[in-house]
């Protein structure tokens, strides 16, 4: 939710989809303005992205799988290897559009399994 009066995203909040980033991670490093970070639905996600398609800056092919399949659209980049950057507003950057919203998918991973720097998680260590 943006606002805590607000239950439920409408179709207003839609209308900014977009300037919508959407990816796997979001490196804290470029946080340079107050944020807001609160999970969401995963209905919600999955009704924005009936409406709009964000610009993805995902990073990982096996994990891009698992998240396309489970909310059912290809969440590839236009891009290969996609690079997020500031503007002087400190608003993320993906090929020269700034971006207003940032949604990250987050793969669940087996209990105490955590990879190595570099590694690609095998899908059947993936479980949601």
């Amino acid at each position: 939710m943006r606002n805590a009066e607000h239950a439920e995203y409408g179709l207003l909040h839609f209308m900014n989809a977009a300037r919508t980033l959407i990816g796997n991670a979001f490196p804290l490093s470029l946080v340079r303005r107050r944020v807001v970070i609160t999970p969401e639905r995963e209905e919600t996600l999955r009704t924005l992205l009936r409406v709009a398609r964000p610009a993805s800056f995902w990073g990982h092919p096996i994990t891009l799988k698992v998240a396309s399949a489970r909310v059912g659209v290809d969440l590839a980049p236009d891009s290969e290897c996609p690079a997020i950057q500031l503007n002087a507003e400190h608003l993320p950057c993906l090929d020269g559009i700034a971006f207003t919203e940032c949604w990250i998918l987050s793969p669940e991973f087996d209990a105490g399994f955590r990879p190595a720097i570099g590694e690609e998680v095998p899908v059947e260590r993936i479980r949601t």
